[in-house]
């Protein structure tokens, strides 16, 4: 739990820093239009959104890169099957409900407050926004290697 809340409180100040500095050269750069198409989901559904807030080198820790970002689900929208790669992941809910099954796991409901965290090689078989009627938002932290994708798709069988 004191992970979890270090990790927050990281995730937070991150957000203010990105936030009140978004001209700085460590920010991330929002995703390019092939990127959002690529995560498309070939249903009816909506897809999520990522928004990079800020992604920096961690100077004390070679080949390893902090990645903060807002992922916005609208009504009803589902993510593809995917995984982080070796990414660690904290989520932390902003607004609404998000319903989220790991292979292996049962199936959790998060609502705003409550997060979690993945760890590196985690199968996501199930992101999705629990309501129909409202939009969900998570924060949400990588401790990736330095240059890999945050967000790999399964493949469309």
């Amino acid at each position: 739990m004191r992970i979890a809340g270090g990790l927050l409180a990281l995730a937070a100040l991150t957000t203010a820093t990105a936030c009140s500095a978004s001209d700085q050269d460590t920010h991330a750069k929002t995703p390019t239009a092939a990127a959002a198409v690529a995560s498309a989901v070939a249903s009816e559904h909506p897809v999520e959104t990522l928004k990079p807030l800020h992604q920096q080198a961690l100077p004390n820790v070679k080949g390893k890169t902090f990645t903060s970002a807002v992922v916005d689900f609208p009504p009803d929208a589902h993510a593809m099957p995917h995984r982080h790669g070796n990414a660690f992941t904290y989520a932390y809910v902003l607004e609404g409900t998000v319903r989220s099954k790991l292979a292996g796991e049962p199936l959790s409901t998060y609502r705003q407050g409550e997060n979690w965290v993945e760890q590196p090689g985690a199968h996501h078989v199930l992101t999705e926004n629990a309501s129909r009627t409202e939009r969900a938002k998570l924060l949400v932290v990588f401790i990736s290697n330095t240059g890999d994708e945050l967000k790999v798709d399964d493949p469309r069988s």
